[in-house]
């Protein structure tokens, strides 16, 4: 066994286990049984039936869009964020008629819109259950967004979920330093990634489907680096564009669930680590269900909606613990010890050059993995991702 497949072997026989499937716990653990089994070992769980308390669940009061809209206020708005496929903050073909190579694709992010928020539901309900919709929306806008006056922050709806979750407070030592609020539909789809803070995902209405990668398995995902670009209106189309001044973004090359059996055969030549591996870690978790997601964890998220055509989740999100895990990943020796995914293969010109942690070279540096927003996201915890980038991809130089 070479050192690559020795080390998925390790990770998954000492900590993770050897199943696609993760821990599931009949509601929520104590503050010790968490810390200890799951948050200091970096390990996710799945908790059944740890929101089911609440009233938006167990009343069903979000899946009634007329009463989210009261809720929130009839003169809220918020942000809604439209692409034409439903995957935001992901790999699309360069404008222009790009291919689907390497070379030929750029990170793109969505078109941001202020709605109020019945136009906002009826919108994301409608572009998830109309396939030849023009655009698909997503409420996902972050940032805390759940608490800030000028997204869902004052409403009526923060009656309704938990504003922590105790038992995870306790646990790490402190609050969550960001709530978030997300509305999508079952054409929404969140490419692979990774947080730098603690995450508590909890499902209030539809499902979420999440494929889970450890962070030591950070050379299956491909990192490379891609040219920015942003949906902008065009005559009730959406175009893609490139950023002016241009710039890069390291984003994970992966795409799981090829459409096409030719896109499935340059999927599986362009990123054979990722389908020649041990297969990621999967869970559904349903409305009342809450998904202990820990740091630097790389995850894919599909949605099912419920019958309102929404699927909704609150997530809770904590830095403070999550510093330990990134620096102590970034100074594993076993991590540092795996070869680049693109050694030993000869790359095409102008296709970039994969994001890794090598065996041998020069120093280790950090790579920033910026997303539009991140300035405002990160702007209160500039004092702590100081320590250690707000999203860092460790490669050789």
């Amino acid at each position: 066994m070479g050192p690559v497949p020795a080390l998925w072997a390790e990770v998954r026989e000492l900590s993770l286990g050897t199943t696609p499937a993760i821990d599931v716990l009949d509601g929520a653990p104590s503050p010790l049984a968490f810390l200890r089994d799951y948050v200091s070992a970096n390990k996710p769980c799945l908790i059944r039936g740890g929101a089911a308390h609440w009233p938006a669940v167990a009343r069903g009061l979000w899946s009634s869009p007329t009463y989210l809209a009261a809720a929130a206020g009839k003169d809220r708005q918020v942000s809604v964020h439209l692409t034409p496929d439903g995957r935001a903050d992901a790999l699309a073909a360069l404008p222009g008629g790009g291919g689907n190579d390497e070379a030929g694709r750029c990170f793109a992010s969505a078109c941001v819109q202020r709605l109020h928020m019945a136009e906002a539901l009826r919108l994301i309900a409608d572009s998830g259950m109309n396939p030849t919709f023009p655009v698909v929306a997503y409420a996902q806008e972050q940032n805390d967004c759940f608490r800030t006056p000028e997204e869902y922050g004052g409403s009526k709806l923060a009656a309704d979920v938990e504003a922590e979750l105790a038992w995870a407070t306790a646990a790490v030592g402190g609050a969550p330093e960001a709530v978030n609020l997300w509305i999508g539909n079952g054409r929404s789809e969140t490419s692979f990634h990774k947080d730098h803070y603690e995450n508590l995902y909890a499902v209030v209405t539809g499902e979420k489907h999440f494929l889970l990668l450890p962070p030591t398995d950070v050379h299956r995902l491909y990192v490379r680096r891609y040219p920015a670009a942003c949906y902008r209106h065009d005559c009730e189309r959406l175009r893609l564009e490139l950023e002016d001044p241009p710039r890069e973004l390291p984003w994970c090359s992966v795409e799981p669930y090829p459409v096409t059996p030719e896109a499935a055969a340059m999927a599986r030549k362009e990123t054979p680590l990722y389908f020649d591996g041990p297969p990621p870690f999967q869970c559904t978790v349903k409305a009342g269900d809450i998904l202990y997601l820990p740091s630097m964890w790389f995850h894919h998220v599909r949605q099912t909606p419920d019958r309102s055509g929404l699927a909704i989740a609150v997530n809770y999100c904590e830095v403070r613990h999550a510093l330990r895990h990134q620096v102590r990943l970034l100074q594993s020796p076993a991590v540092h010890r795996i070869p680049s995914s693109d050694q030993g293969r000869e790359r095409a010109p102008g296709r970039p050059a994969a994001a890794h942690c090598g065996a041998a070279g020069g120093g280790v540096r950090i790579v920033r993995q910026k997303r539009r927003g991140d300035a405002r996201r990160n702007a209160g915890l500039a004092p702590v991702l100081s320590m250690v980038n707000s999203s860092a991809v460790c490669t050789l130089q």
